[in-house]
């Protein structure tokens, strides 16, 4: 308990330690907090809540969008439709009208293209802010017994995920790090398109989500976010108590994400991922899967395979195996963490 904490998520272990000692008296929550577990699901009979809360804080850029859809991913990927929203903004002093306007504007325009009623939350300037932060609360409900956690892996499954990697991550390079990226040589028109992937492939993994479930019995659904897609596999074989061979040279690395990765040093598996969808499924179950997806205009990899408990985690790249990588913390909070 002496250690110092660095930017990023808290260590897993510390993260587990804290939860289990949280007291659960209440027999209706069926999908308590875990680590590496997306949202909580309280039974109320006739219905499941799902309940995730997410702050946004890395960027300043469009930080209502990103608010809402990462919350919204978390209760997809839990089998369970997005409803509403809530939102705590802490405003740094001296922030101009027109620029909270402009968050609430966007948290507004991505509850309206979700179908999300924003019905509340927090807003307060206040104290040692040198940006906007939000931290969101999303509500969505499932029918009885079709939760889905990231605890559902069995071995043999088959992991695919949509979207590509890092897009998130990427997004928030091209806005933090513009300068140091035109100082490596990044071209200009690079960090356009790169800035244009909030929408283009898209962080929201909603859609993707539906579509898989109502396809085929998805196993288990992650979200990839903080410690991006290396960090989502380890928690989902983690909590499902499975291993894992990873393909590495099947991880769809966009093309901006491997040029800005290169210039600045930083690895694509570890960088912010939301808009990467990751699920586990029977093999049988795989064409109809990718079926679906495409039909749905939905890009789709198998990037992996579980294997049985104790075989451990494995990345396979360029004909070599290693073990599949640890974050402590993102690749974007490590990069700016040594920028300061």
């Amino acid at each position: 308990m002496d250690e110092r904490l660095s930017l990023g998520k808290l260590p897993p272990e510390l993260l587990a330690h804290l939860l289990g000692g949280v007291a659960r008296p209440d027999p209706r929550v069926i999908v308590p907090a875990h680590p590496g577990v997306d949202a909580a699901a309280i039974d109320l009979g006739d219905r499941v809540l799902v309940v995730t809360a997410d702050p946004i804080t890395f960027t300043a850029a469009r930080i209502g969008w990103y608010a809402v859809n990462v919350n919204a991913n978390d209760i997809a990927v839990m089998g369970a439709t997005p409803r509403w929203f809530l939102a705590t903004l802490l405003l740094p002093e001296g922030i101009a009208a027109a620029d909270v306007a402009a968050i609430f504007a966007d948290v507004s325009a991505a509850c309206d293209e979700l179908g999300i009623a924003l019905v509340g939350g927090h807003t307060e300037v206040t104290y040692g802010l040198d940006r906007p932060v939000i931290a969101g609360t999303m509500l969505g409900e499932a029918a009885p017994g079709r939760v889905v956690t990231s605890a559902g892996m069995r071995p043999g499954d088959r992991v695919l995920i949509t979207g590509g990697v890092a897009i998130e991550g990427t997004a928030a390079l091209a806005a933090e790090a513009r300068a140091e990226l035109i100082a490596a040589g990044v071209p200009e028109a690079a960090l356009t398109r790169a800035a244009d992937y909030l929408a283009d492939p898209g962080i929201s993994v909603v859609r993707a989500a539906r579509v898989l479930a109502a396809a085929v019995p998805v196993h288990a659904m992650h979200d990839a976010t903080e410690g991006g897609l290396a960090t989502a596999l380890r928690e989902m074989a983690e909590a499902s108590g499975t291993g894992l061979r990873v393909d590495g040279d099947a991880v769809p690395v966009l093309p901006e994400t491997a040029l800005f990765c290169a210039a600045l040093g930083l690895e694509p598996l570890g960088l912010l991922a939301s808009g990467c969808l990751v699920a586990a499924l029977a093999p049988e179950d795989e064409t109809a899967a990718r079926a679906a997806l495409h039909a749905a205009g939905i890009a789709a990899w198998c990037v992996g395979e579980a294997t049985a408990a104790g075989s451990g985690l494995t990345l396979s790249r360029n004909g070599y195996d290693q073990s599949l990588p640890s974050f402590p913390r993102d690749e974007l909070a490590r990069w700016l963490a040594e920028r300061v």
